[in-house]
């Protein structure tokens, strides 16, 4: 991959995380207006605006995660010279550099999204701890994220954009 390819896939994948970061915390703030228990969750079958409200949280939770674990930390990684190999070396390299808090939460918070979106129609009570579980972490993925982009800023690799 070309340096000027490199930057520019950063920079795109710089403004795409900041708008998931933005979007995930006003849909968290939306649907996390009190936590959730298995009432709350039976309601999502009649309650279609809380329903899709829910499956935004989701979706962007997840969103967010994949878009930094698994294109912004490796095209990062690249730039500076570093090999890139499976998720967890990703993450974990990341975690050594100071970028996330800790490659181990990242991918509980993996499997935690993996839960919500499997467990939707399943368990209510499996639902209603893995939501609550995911909305505690919404600023730990928003603060590592933002880690990152700081880092791409501080090299001077989002410098030029439109």
């Amino acid at each position: 991959m070309s340096r000027h390819f490199r930057v520019e896939r950063l920079r795109f994948l710089a403004r795409v995380v900041e708008r998931e970061i933005a979007h995930l915390r006003v849909t968290d703030a939306r649907v996390f207006t009190r936590s959730f228990d298995g009432a709350r969750v039976e309601s999502l079958e009649s309650d279609v605006a809380l329903s899709e409200q829910v499956d935004a949280f989701v979706s962007r939770f997840g969103r967010l995660q994949d878009t930094v674990g698994d294109k912004l930390l490796p095209t990062y990684l690249l730039g500076l010279g570093e090999s890139v190999g499976a998720v967890l070396d990703n993450l974990t390299r990341a975690e050594q550099l100071g970028l996330l808090g800790s490659a181990d939460l990242w991918m509980t918070l993996r499997a935690l999204r993996n839960q919500m979106i499997h467990e939707y129609m399943e368990d209510r009570e499996i639902l209603a701890s893995a939501l609550n579980a995911g909305h505690e972490h919404v600023e730990t993925l928003c603060a590592d994220a933002e880690r990152l982009l700081s880092a791409i800023k501080s090299r001077g690799w989002l410098e030029g954009e439109t």
